[in-house]
């Protein structure tokens, strides 16, 4: 697999600076006297990894160790790109469906959609249409579940009444998944409003 250029690399002072590539990495360095020997890695978001070493490991292990570290994070980002077609995202919201909502619900069209820069996704329940931000094609697999169960408690809840909200966090990855889509800054505040020109639907900002 072809590399792309060189991740960066921060200590926490100052914040890490986005490099611009989403295709790769920012990695962020954490030095610790507490850590004696492991060095450890988690994928923070999409974009960011955190590295957690101890504080006297030499420069040179360390940049080694990195080049792993990050390889492996590259594999395991690639593994999420689970929903790259409008056909595995009917399925999987088929399936979302009967896990949730006892498959009780219907809908004309579900598909990936390039002109949503402010929102995660709408619903438009009298239309039957339910429309996915194309941002939304490698995140994991959970936060895509959390934006389509969202989507699909509209067919039935329009508005986000108590009774709507209750349905949502039927998902026990609801909190992490809305953690998620923040530190990706892909919104705002996490808000969610109704969709303009349909008093009906709604959508997922």
């Amino acid at each position: 697999m072809a590399k792309g250029p060189s991740p960066q690399r921060t200590t926490p002072e100052p914040a890490p600076k986005e490099d611009g590539n989403a295709q790769d990495f920012v990695v962020q360095v954490i030095r610790s006297k507490r850590r004696t020997k492991t060095v450890s890695a988690r994928l923070l978001n999409w974009y960011t990894l955190e590295v957690r070493a101890p504080a006297n490991v030499p420069e040179q292990e360390l940049e080694q160790i990195l080049s792993r570290l990050i390889e492996r994070a590259r594999r395991q980002r690639a593994k999420l790109r689970l929903f790259a077609s409008d056909e595995i995202l009917e399925r999987r919201a088929q399936e979302l469906n009967r896990r949730y909502f006892g498959g009780a619900l219907r809908w004309r069209s579900i598909r990936f959609v390039g002109n949503q820069q402010h929102r995660f996704g709408s619903c438009s329940p009298r239309r039957g249409t339910i429309r996915i931000s194309e941002r939304l094609r490698t995140v994991p697999q959970f936060v895509l579940d959390y934006v389509l169960i969202h989507e699909l408690a509209h067919l039935r809840e329009p508005n986000h009444s108590s009774a709507f909200w209750e349905m949502v966090y039927r998902y026990d990855k609801t909190e992490r998944a809305r953690g998620y889509l923040l530190a990706l800054q892909l919104e705002d505040d996490l808000a969610f409003a109704e969709q303009e020109g349909d008093p009906g639907g709604g959508d997922a900002r």
